[in-house]
């Protein structure tokens, strides 16, 4: 049986927010998953610029895979070099036919507190802007009455606790952090009670309620927390758990959490 441990990078696998890190855990995920030849997979709002950057400044190992752009993208590491997976462009253009990101991104234009993020964060299926957070309700609005429904879109709000900034993602409606796993799960014969998926914050909350054995690392976003619970109270039979920290001497933030939530899980063995 394969064993599939995917996770978010920022405030998640990366000790890149406020609280406190436990040492030497990047390195002990780093050997877990290469002793226990799991198949690990990033899946990050991050471009592949920025992804090797975390793994050059963090020293987080390579994946082999790496689902970026907010799931619009998938590349697989082979033999040190990146293969871009040209399946899943052609799949997300038969499935989502009406996705029109410029389009998107004309309808938009004009609203008060929505700015675009710079070029580089966005694609062509990824229309991106900054929110003003504390007007983020009436702003939504604004964006629901122009935009959804025309564009086979999803529309994905989470917010930045280190900027203070509301990040809003336009993505095609199959291209998305939970349907870019569902692809790779499939391809790899996994059923998605064998994939554990680990995330923080508002754009994790699909794949953390999508089937999957998810994990909040004990850092994770009160709102995400909130909204992740509401989807388990709907529906019991999801397989959810909660970094909580005291598990073999780790705090459960970032990293520590990915690694107890592994463990709990069986990625690693036996659960813990």
């Amino acid at each position: 049986m394969i064993r599939i441990l995917a996770t978010d990078l920022d405030r998640t696998l990366l000790p890149n927010g406020s609280w406190p890190p436990d040492s030497g855990a990047i390195e002990l995920f780093n050997e877990l998953t290469r002793k226990h030849e799991v198949l690990v997979v990033y899946v990050t709002g991050r471009n592949l610029a920025l992804s090797e950057n975390a793994i050059r400044e963090f020293g987080i190992r390579y994946p082999d895979v790496l689902i970026g752009d907010v799931g619009t993208s998938i590349r697989k590491y082979v033999d040190g070099s990146w293969q871009a997976d040209s399946g899943w462009d052609a799949h997300v253009r038969k499935s989502s036919p009406h996705w029109d990101a410029e389009a998107i991104r004309r309808e938009v234009t004009g609203i008060d507190g929505l700015s675009e993020q710079e070029r580089e964060h966005c694609g062509p299926f990824k229309q991106s802007y900054y929110v003003q957070h504390d007007r983020n309700e009436d702003i939504l609005k604004r964006v629901d009455e122009r935009v959804k429904g025309k564009f086979d879109e999803v529309i994905v709000y989470s917010y930045d606790s280190q900027s203070g900034d509301g990040l809003l993602d336009f993505l095609p409606n199959s291209a998305t952090k939970q349907t870019a796993l569902e692809y790779i799960a499939e391809e790899f014969g996994a059923d998605k009670t064998d994939v554990v998926f680990c995330g923080d914050s508002g754009n994790d909350v699909f794949p953390l309620t999508a089937g999957f054995s998810g994990v909040l690392v004990r850092n994770a976003d009160e709102q995400l927390v909130a909204n992740v619970k509401q989807a388990s109270a709907t529906n019991p039979e999801l397989r959810l758990y909660f970094a909580k920290g005291g598990f073999k001497g780790l705090n459960g933030y970032y990293t520590s959490g990915v690694i107890e939530g592994a463990y709990h899980y069986g990625i690693f063995g036996d659960a813990g």
